[in-house]
């Protein structure tokens, strides 16, 4: 996938980091904000246990249930879309990309009402300061956080 090209409903966050630092990086920012991290699936792990080549390919589940909660009690078929997830990968170019659906595509695809959007937009900064190199991997404090971390609290 070239920088021009875009996928409907995703956010797409080049990354100068390698997707496993990238990665890494995102799951110590989501537990230090109390999401919890459900799982992380290495594909290209998987693709060379088959024998078959797959660049750098890795999934990271987290989330959060007071965020997720109301979403699921308003309109239980977004529960295909939860947890959150955020795909990384290199592209042919050897550039490392993060991934991440768009809140607003979610709410359109399952019909909550728009006023949950906010549960599940913090998943932006987050991405976004994992993807900085030169960054601290704790130093969220972009407003939107609290919602997706259940207002700073631990589960």
């Amino acid at each position: 996938m070239s920088a021009e090209q875009s996928v409907v409903g995703l956010h797409i966050v080049d990354t100068s980091l390698s997707v496993t630092d990238a990665l890494d990086r995102l799951e110590a920012i989501a537990i230090a904000h109390g999401l919890t991290v459900f799982a992380r699936i290495d594909f290209s792990a998987d693709a060379a246990r088959a024998g078959l080549p797959l660049p750098a390919t890795e999934t990271l589940l987290l989330g959060n249930a007071k965020a997720g909660t109301p979403l699921m009690a308003a309109q239980p078929t977004v529960a295909i879309d939860l947890p959150l997830r955020v795909l990384g990968w290199t592209d042919a170019a050897g550039k490392a990309r993060l991934a991440f659906n768009d809140p607003e595509f979610l709410q359109k695809r399952h019909g909550f009402p728009s006023a949950l959007i906010k549960n599940i937009a913090g998943l932006a900064a987050l991405v976004a300061e994992a993807a900085q190199e030169d960054s601290a991997p704790a130093g969220i404090t972009a407003a939107g956080v609290a919602q997706v971390t259940g207002a700073g609290e631990r589960q």
